[in-house]
């Protein structure tokens, strides 16, 4: 058996592995931790876009019936209309960013898998085809 400063060979093998079976589980732990942290920011994100998304639609429906109110002298009804407008446009775009809400152009519900395009059946050809 060899020695260096003392220290026996297996003695520093024993500890080296040691050591780096902790490394390894305290850099797994970490790993879970990350994705916690991605996650959350993550939510905190889309949460920010949401709200934002609304706001910006409130403030851009008063601001067009302020405009309309000022030069059509209508005030306050294009105001209150065109607020209430912007109201209902920014729960719609936060419903569809959650996805709670269908997209108008897909034939597939929220939660429902979309169908493979070779599952669907073939086109029927056009009068103008050959």
């Amino acid at each position: 058996m060899k020695e260096k400063d003392g220290i026996p060979d297996r003695d520093l093998e024993k500890r080296f592995q040691s050591l780096s079976h902790r490394l390894n589980e305290r850099r797994g732990s970490e790993k879970g931790d990350e994705t916690k942290r991605t996650d959350v920011k993550s939510g905190f994100a889309g949460a920010t876009r949401m709200s934002s998304e609304f706001i910006a639609a409130v403030l851009v429906g008063a601001a067009i019936g302020y405009f309309l109110d000022k030069f059509a002298g209508s005030a306050p009804w294009g105001m209150i209309v065109f607020l209430l407008l912007g109201f209902v446009a920014g729960v719609l775009n936060v419903l569809r960013s959650s996805g709670e809400l269908a997209d108008p152009y897909s034939a597939v519900w929220p939660g429902e898998k979309r169908a493979e395009t070779e599952d669907l059946p073939a086109a029927a050809p056009d009068d103008d085809e050959e």
